[in-house]
């Protein structure tokens, strides 16, 4: 038997390794279920610039870093067999009962855009609405909205509404029948503004293509469909040879390896949208294309001097935004890592890098990471995934990010439904396995407050998730005004329920995107305990089969408003339920 132990680098410190046998190399390969106590060492907090090494290995090569799920086996520990938590049969009909803490979004189409598809889709675990501006008309979309407010309104539900910006895009012009470009071919991409063209010749929409293309670039037609070199830059024309053949259709998206078109962040017709947005009071603006922090600067001032509360998510798919990675995120509420795009601007191969990376920053900042595109691609015709698209949404769900999106497959698929209940599965899965696993780690969330003002709430929120871990906690029950409190727990991943309370509707469905958080509204009372008690009986009149709480259980509270001769203080309790014939008593 040979002990596996962290590697020194890690930037988290001790954390719970397992004993592996060593008969186990690297290059073996089994079954989760050839082992009786089998269990994954992989706490969130062991994701990144983790290593496993043998202290006995001669050459002390470390092996590949360590990604979700790492298994390993653990026979003895001390001469004994390590025994599940007491706690682990009742905490699996908990989680059994309890939606997964990862969130759903789910892209509205001419598929899924009347009421009753979108209260199904709902029904089957959506919990954001993605309205895409790049097809529709306000009039469209405003049905949508109407429909999403009317099952927030008659149903109690909490469905949040995001408006995903255009954005500038570089597309070719129509051509009057789809076109073969045969590989070696040549084919001109021109701005000149004609009626009619030369053979394989079509126009761009961007009056600047020629000037940021140059010989040796490499241009991509939607994201890969074919390839183009660029052999030759007129005044007019980019002149290239096809590098994979493929066929070329009106209005294409075009992309230019590692670089980023010089458009605005936000385009006329962007702004016309975003102003849509805030009279109906979306929740979220995702913004296409961000290149600098600046542009989500300036988009947050324009909705705070309108009245705005929305957050603004940057969306990660060009070469300059992974540039300033870190600066756009400080300044974004939130992040959606766009892949398609992504992939079409910087190497394939690191598309999964950067999106660890997203993740793990946006952890650290305590704000939530969406990952998007090709998440269940093949369910648009078929209703099943592949197994590469099941791994790639179970990777996504174990990084850490708050929610996974689906585009096409809500959007135009002919299988919505299914697919919202299969990205639900699978994060289901993930967690319920997950929680198995690493029920005994009691280490904190790697959550570093973003500026010394809020280390207090970070560490109390910490703490509080600490002991409701500890405690085996039924749920963390959080009041909050402002939402920064109910953020911060979820940043630091309790493995229990979070059940937030605030009197603000609007902050109530911003909450949604949020990683394991259950918004509801409540009236504040100026005396705290009938504000617990208030939000305990309204918790017993949601439709939870088993109830969610039981006599005797034990809930965490976390409060910013709950106050003490009229002084608002940030506090943490331990309450016992206690069940009366009327109503929960929080003891």
């Amino acid at each position: 038997m040979e002990t596996a132990t962290l590697d020194a680098s890690s930037p988290y410190g001790c954390c719970f390794v397992p004993l592996v046998s060593k008969a186990l190399s690297s290059h073996t390969s089994f079954s989760i279920n050839s082992f009786q106590t089998s269990f994954y060492g992989t706490d969130p907090r062991c994701l990144r610039n983790t290593c496993f090494r043998s202290l006995s290995s001669s050459t002390k090569r470390p092996s590949r870093p360590c990604v979700f799920p790492v298994l390993a086996t653990t026979n003895l520990l001390n001469g004994e067999a390590i025994q599940l938590s007491s706690h682990f049969a009742e905490y699996k009909q908990l989680l059994a009962n309890t939606k997964h803490p990862s969130k759903v979004v789910c892209t509205i189409g001419p598929k899924t855009c009347s009421f009753e598809m979108i209260k199904k889709l709902a029904e089957c675990g959506m919990n954001v609405l993605r309205m895409n501006m790049s097809h529709g008309t306000h009039e469209w979309h405003q049905q949508v909205i109407d429909h999403a407010k009317r099952l927030n309104e008659d149903f109690g539900w909490n469905i949040g509404i995001l408006l995903d910006t255009k954005g500038p895009e570089v597309r070719s012009g129509d051509l009057k029948e789809p076109l073969y470009v045969e590989k070696g071919s040549k084919f001109t991409f021109t701005i000149r503004r004609q009626v009619e063209y030369e053979p394989f010749t079509t126009d761009v929409n961007y009056d600047d293509f020629v000037s940021d293309v140059r010989p040796g670039d490499i241009l991509l037609v939607d994201g890969g469909i074919c390839s183009f070199l660029v052999k030759q830059v007129t005044d007019v024309d980019v002149i290239t040879e096809c590098l994979e053949s493929g066929i070329l259709t009106s209005r294409r998206h075009l992309n230019v390896r590692g670089k980023s078109a010089s458009l605005p962040a936000i385009t006329e017709k962007d702004w016309l949208d975003i102003d849509f947005g805030i009279k109906n009071q979306v929740d979220f603006f995702a913004l296409s294309f961000v290149k600098h922090e600046d542009d989500v600067l300036y988009l947050k001032d324009y909705l705070l001097q309108r009245g705005s509360s929305a957050l603004v998510i940057s969306k990660i798919e060009s070469a300059a935004a992974v540039q300033r990675l870190e600066s756009i995120l400080k300044a974004s509420d939130g992040a959606m890592v766009a892949r398609g795009d992504l992939g079409a601007e910087i190497p394939i191969e690191d598309v999964p890098l950067v999106q660890e990376e997203i993740v793990h920053i946006n952890r650290r900042l305590q704000k939530p990471t969406i990952v998007a595109t090709h998440m269940l691609e093949s369910m648009i015709t078929f209703p099943s995934p592949t197994r590469a698209e099941v791994t790639d949404v179970s990777e996504a769900v174990g990084q850490g990010a708050d929610a996974t999106m689906l585009s096409g497959e809500t959007a135009s698929g002919s299988f919505p439904l299914e697919a919202v209940r299969t990205m639900c599965t699978i994060a289901t899965s993930v967690w319920t396995l997950f929680y198995d696993r690493v029920a005994n780690c009691t280490l904190p969330s790697p959550v570093t407050p973003c500026s010394p003002g809020d280390s207090s709430v970070v560490a109390l929120c910490s703490s509080a998730a600490f002991l409701a871990n500890h405690l085996k906690a039924r749920a963390l029950v959080v009041f909050t005004k402002t939402g920064k409190i109910a953020c911060s727990v979820s940043a630091a991943r309790p493995r229990c329920p979070i059940l937030a309370f605030t009197p603000d509707a609007g902050l109530k469905r911003r909450l949604s995107l949020y990683w394991g958080v259950e918004a509801y509204q409540i009236a504040f009372s100026d005396d705290p305990e009938e504000t617990v008690s208030t939000a305990i009986d309204k918790l017993k009149t949601k439709s939870h089969s088993p109830p969610m709480f039981h006599h005797g259980d034990l809930i965490v509270v976390l409060s910013d408003m709950l106050g003490s001769n009229g002084t608002f203080v940030n506090s943490v309790q331990v309450r016992r339920i206690k069940w009366t014939t009327n109503h929960y008593l929080p003891e």
